[in-house]
């Protein structure tokens, strides 16, 4: 907690210097490769446009810099809408820029030619006329609606008026198409502004870090993929669009239902992988946890505790974010008792739910079968085993109350309750060894027979 503690005292000083300057967080919109080599496209669906440049059309691609073994010298993930200069398999140069995109705004990008139509767009109730500031001239933007409408550019095949592709369009998009406007593949169909958030106010640095820390669902929040597999979408389900992916092996369905002011950043036959984002916004830790594990998750909370630090130039060891991170993880609520005594739903410590496993293996029983649980930094120092470290924490009169009322005993285990006792703290170099000591059985002394003499 001091090693934290620390730099984030100089975070507070510094944020009331300098008065909360806005600083952008987006990358420089161009890509320059650092190694001579052959480019190589990873995941990338892209289509030619007219320029004879290749735009993304998928989120989850990269672009990579291969040498003559074949052997990865970089690797840069690109956005949709991103102008790749270099086709799949070229020779570039160090230094040459290989791609650009729009800073400012998410294209929805035609995949291939054909006639646009318009779904559910209606004067007034869906779309509205705005003067573009920057271009001076009067553009069609989607606006938020309370009908069960769903706002779609569908683009048909001039002749047989078959449906070749169709795009949702988010809430706030300018269109760039008119209706039974003829496009061809690569041109623009509307671009969303990006979102305010991508600027970082390091005023709200030390709120975020008490944020992740708490475990707390952030506001507007990330929606993120529960399985691998094809996005689909199946139209409106209770004022929410509603978005399907099927993983094609199993045939397994995973429902999302998302809001329609978020901007879904996937579309129609994208292939995602688990926890991949399918909106924009910070992810819910606790559906990181549900979906990829507890080491994905420490790993996520660590690397977004440092980036508020590294923001100001403040240094700290992860070791120090680790150890927080591991007692926020150390509790596992049990979905399956098997032969054991604990009950469904019972959180209980890592080392205990292990410990009697164990000896339920030895024993030959069913062990039990949990889940790892996320609690905040407050929840879980007022959950811990000791109840004299939970009442020096906060409530202390109900700590003490239910620890009197349920008879608790407190076998001083850790740091807290032994330094307030004033007892020796669990730590040091002869720690390990007197955790390991077991006592003896008590042996009689053998009783000496006749006038047997003991020298």
């Amino acid at each position: 907690a001091q090693s934290i503690g620390e730099p984030g005292t100089q975070l507070t000083m510094r944020t009331f210097h300098i008065g909360g300057v806005a600083q952008q967080a987006l990358k420089q919109p161009v890509i320059h490769v650092g190694h001579n080599g052959t480019i190589r496209y990873k995941d990338l669906r892209t289509v030619e446009s007219l320029d004879g440049k290749f735009i993304v059309l998928n989120k989850s691609g990269a672009i990579a810099m291969i040498d003559e073994k074949g052997m990865e010298l970089e690797s840069h993930p690109l956005v949709i809408g991103t102008h790749i200069d270099p086709s799949d398999g070229a020779q570039v140069s160090k230094g040459d820029q290989i791609a650009t995109w729009d800073p400012h705004n998410v294209p929805v990008i035609a995949a291939q030619k054909g006639k646009i139509e318009f779904r559910d767009m209606i004067p007034g109730i869906t779309v509205k006329k705005e003067k573009d500031e920057t271009t001076n001239q009067m553009q069609m933007v989607i606006i938020e609606h309370k009908e069960d409408l769903h706002p779609q550019i569908v683009i048909t095949d001039a002749k047989t008026k078959e449906i070749l592709a169709s795009y949702s369009v988010p809430t706030g998009a300018h269109l760039s198409v008119k209706d039974k406007q003829k496009v061809k593949g690569g041109e623009y169909l509307a671009r969303t502004p990006r979102k305010l958030s991508k600027t970082k106010d390091i005023t709200g640095g030390l709120p975020r870090v008490a944020e992740l820390f708490e475990a707390r669902k952030p506001k507007d929040h990330a929606e993120i993929a529960k399985i691998d597999g094809v996005v689909g979408f199946d139209g409106m389900s209770r004022g929410k669009r509603k978005l399907i992916i099927t993983d094609p092996e199993t045939g397994e369905i995973a429902e999302h239902l998302i809001p329609r002011n978020k901007h879904i950043t996937v579309y129609e036959d994208d292939v995602v992988e688990r926890a991949d984002y399918l909106t924009d916004g910070p992810v819910v830790p606790h559906e990181l946890l549900e979906i990829l594990g507890t080491h994905a998750l420490m790993e996520h909370l660590v690397f977004e505790v440092q980036e508020v630090y590294r923001l100001q130039g403040v240094e700290i060891n992860d070791k120090h974010i680790e150890i927080i991170v591991r007692q926020m993880l150390r509790k596992v609520r049990i979905t399956d008792p098997g032969d054991t005594t604990f009950l469904w739903g019972d959180q209980v410590e890592r080392t205990e739910f292990i410990r009697v496993n164990e000896e339920m293996q030895e024993q030959g029983g069913k062990p039990a079968e949990g889940e790892p649980v996320l609690l905040g930094i407050t929840k879980a120092s007022l959950e811990t085993e000791s109840f004299i470290s939970a009442a020096s924490f906060q409530d202390t009169t109900r700590v003490l109350t239910d620890a009197a009322t349920l008879g608790k005993s407190d076998l001083l285990k850790g740091f807290k309750e032994n330094v307030i006792m004033g007892h020796l703290i669990p730590a040091g170099c002869g720690f390990e060894t007197k955790r390991k000591v077991q006592p003896l059985e008590t042996v009689e002394p053998p009783e000496l027979e006749g006038d047997s003499l003991l020298i």
